[in-house]
């Protein structure tokens, strides 16, 4: 098979879960070879590139801008003609609108990874479904559920997000970083590391450890945010509501950071209680190779992640439930060992790289009848 034959298509603007996704399809894949392109200039076309990967970005495009969708999908096609693909994989729904025309142009056979569902923005879902694709690949059966009516008749395949492994971080490191961020040794560190999205649950898990009833020293640290426009609003509000519960002395606001895998493992405890259902749940992964328990909600995708072995899930909005099991974690040292000790295992067992993007190429050339 030619080293160039599928082409991978995202935006590629901030860098999220399906940037990195992205990133690790670069970096693993072996059979199929990819090349990329890209709606925007930034970190991920920079990793690609270093990784020796062909990685084109297209001129900016907007649907109100009639011309500037024309000269994009101008570029575009010759993207198209000079590779000669015969199988493209689209991985944003905007990017199916905009470009998945021209594809049909070109009689390429379309692939849709569906990452996540746009909530309020489900208008960009039902104008992709114009274009059909031969297959379609989602990182989770609750995501795969979730949009089987959009193409009921195309084969499905349910394949998880490859996540790397972090290097371990030595125990001088780990008491530095504790030490800069102004954690005592006996504090138990409690860590969220997402976008600052309402339904990621940063409200419902300041409002819990307020209710935290424990004797056990605690701290908060809060990693994300930046990337959109209204992240700093949402920032402004969080650190308002914590002033209000009296914790500004034990939650920190980290805003965006390049050591996330550093602060996770000098953490001791990952919460994220959704409101609404992860499509699968990188943050998650990331936490349980860092050898730390998670708490979460038991929707979505947390519900094929997080098992008793490793974590702890509550229902949803249930704030003395939240409470219950964060003052647990909280005072039992033991607890968080055990269930953090089996959390690395778990991990490469849903997310090993080599294994997972290997899936996901057998599925590629399974649809060029390789």
């Amino acid at each position: 098979m030619h080293e160039s034959e599928v082409l991978h298509v995202g935006a590629g603007l901030i860098f999220g879960g399906v940037e990195s996704f992205l990133a690790s399809i670069g970096r693993h894949s072996v059979r199929t070879k990819p090349d990329f392109v890209l709606s925007a200039r930034g970190r991920l076309e920079t990793e690609l590139g270093l990784m020796g990967r062909t990685v084109r970005v297209l001129p900016p495009a907007r649907i109100s801008r009639p011309l500037q969708v024309w000269r994009a999908r101008k570029v575009f096609g010759r993207i198209l003609e000079k590779g000669q693909y015969p199988l493209a994989v689209f991985h944003s729904a905007w990017m199916q609108i905009l470009f998945g025309p021209v594809l049909r142009r070109y009689r390429i056979p379309l692939v849709v990874w569906i990452h996540g569902v746009n909530g309020d923005k489900l208008w960009l879902e039902k104008l992709a479904q114009r274009q059909r694709p031969i297959h379609v690949l989602t990182a989770s059966r609750h995501l795969s559920e979730t949009v089987r009516a959009w193409y009921p008749d195309v084969p499905r395949s349910v394949i998880g997000i490859p996540v790397v492994a972090p290097v371990r971080l030595s125990v001088e490191g780990r008491a530095l970083i504790r030490r800069e961020l102004g954690a005592l040794p006996e504090d138990a560190v409690v860590i969220i590391s997402c976008r600052l999205d309402s339904w990621k649950g940063h409200e419902f898990l300041f409002r819990a450890l307020a209710e935290v009833r424990s004797g056990n020293q605690w701290k908060q640290w809060v990693v994300g945010g930046g990337q959109e426009p209204g992240d700093a609003n949402r920032r402004c509000l969080l650190e308002l509501l914590v002033h209000e519960l009296g914790l500004a002395d034990r939650i920190r606001f980290l805003g965006h950071r390049d050591d996330v895998w550093k602060l996770l493992q000098a953490a001791d405890i990952h919460c994220q209680p959704n409101s609404g259902p992860e499509p699968f749940g990188i943050a998650f992964v990331e936490a349980l190779y860092a050898e730390i328990p998670v708490i979460s909600t038991s929707i979505g995708g947390a519900l094929e992640i997080v098992t008793s072995d490793c974590g702890i899930l509550v229902p949803p909005r249930d704030s003395v439930a939240l409470a219950s099991a964060l003052t647990c974690l909280i005072e039992n040292l033991e607890l968080r060992r055990s269930l953090g000790s089996a959390g690395p295992s778990r991990a490469r067992l849903l997310c090993d790289p080599d294994r997972q993007v290997a899936d996901i190429e057998r599925v590629l050339l399974s649809c060029l009848g390789l």
